[in-house]
């Protein structure tokens, strides 16, 4: 696994914003571009936060739980680039201004307030990212497209499920 570890600073300053016009996951349609911009983005603050936390938990189980969603994340979006570079679709890399001011806020935590805080934010971002997916594996119009995100929507079920069994703990 390669963990690549961003002092908070330098994270607000290479953090690269996905255009304001981007689309959300609870519009009601998107475009499949639309679609691999808004789940790049949301890739991107999964690794994003759960670096921080592999570098800020002090519960093993939380730190245990980030290194797992980087690994999962990276691969994911590694696929995703990949695809949306077939399709010959424009994708620069990065997270929503939604998403930079919540690494912001994470960034500025530690201990237990830090693991509250990312188990949360986990939890919210999991469920978000399976509606998102959901949508897209039923109403996306390429089908190498659909057929990713449908296979993806078993490791985002178990994200939410490893999430939400974290915040009973705490």
């Amino acid at each position: 696994m390669v963990r690549i570890a961003l002092p908070f600073v330098a994270l607000a300053a290479a953090l690269a914003l996905v255009p304001a016009g981007a689309a959300r996951a609870d519009d009601k349609k998107l475009s499949d571009e639309e679609f691999v911009r808004t789940a790049a983005a949301a890739g991107m603050f999964e690794v994003k936060s759960a670096q921080f936390a592999v570098d800020q938990a002090s519960s093993d189980k939380v730190k245990t739980f980030a290194r797992h969603l980087i690994e999962d994340h990276t691969k994911a979006n590694q696929e995703l680039m990949a695809l949306a570079a077939r399709k010959g679709w424009t994708v620069t890399p990065g997270v929503e201004q939604k998403q930079a001011d919540k690494l912001a806020k994470l960034g500025k935590l530690t201990g237990g307030s830090f693991e509250t805080a990312f188990v949360k934010e986990q939890v919210d971002a999991h469920e978000e990212a399976i509606k998102l997916f959901e949508r897209q594996a039923k109403d996306g119009k390429d089908k190498d497209l659909k057929d990713w995100a449908d296979k993806k929507l078993d490791a985002l079920k178990e994200h939410l499920k490893m999430a939400k069994d974290l915040s009973k703990d705490k």
